[in-house]
């Protein structure tokens, strides 16, 4: 029979995309089958290389400060986020997020990968 898991203060990691995360949800932390959701802090000036999910879907909510984002399939895009607003990526579109601000910015993240970094793809 499955079981309710917590995960209390995830473990630092850095990501294949040049950010570091802190774990949360995972197939590796908790057994998770269909979902990945992580702490994301992005220091002043920090930048992931441009990516993409194959295949899975992200959705983020930004907890705390501004962050922006490239997209699109030559990253032609570009959106800036506050605390409060919630982000969907399609599976398959490249992005590239960034903090050009002098303040932290944090976001909570999710994907219907359950792996922490197996569907990442770097451009």
């Amino acid at each position: 029979m499955a079981e309710c898991k917590i995960v209390r203060g995830g473990e630092a990691f850095h990501g294949k995309q040049g950010l570091d995360y802190f774990s949360g949800i995972s197939a590796e932390a908790t057994g998770s089958k269909a979902i990945c959701m992580h702490l994301l802090e992005m220091p002043p000036g920090a930048s992931a290389k441009p990516h993409f999910h194959e295949s899975h879907e992200t959705a983020i909510f930004m907890l705390e400060g501004v962050a922006e984002f490239k997209h699109g399939p030559n990253l032609e895009h570009t959106d800036r986020v506050e605390a409060g607003d919630f982000i969907y990526i399609p599976a398959g579109v490249p992005h590239q997020p960034y903090n050009p601000t002098d303040t932290v910015a944090k976001a909570v993240i999710a994907r219907t990968d359950p792996n922490e970094q197996e569907s990442v793809v770097l451009l």
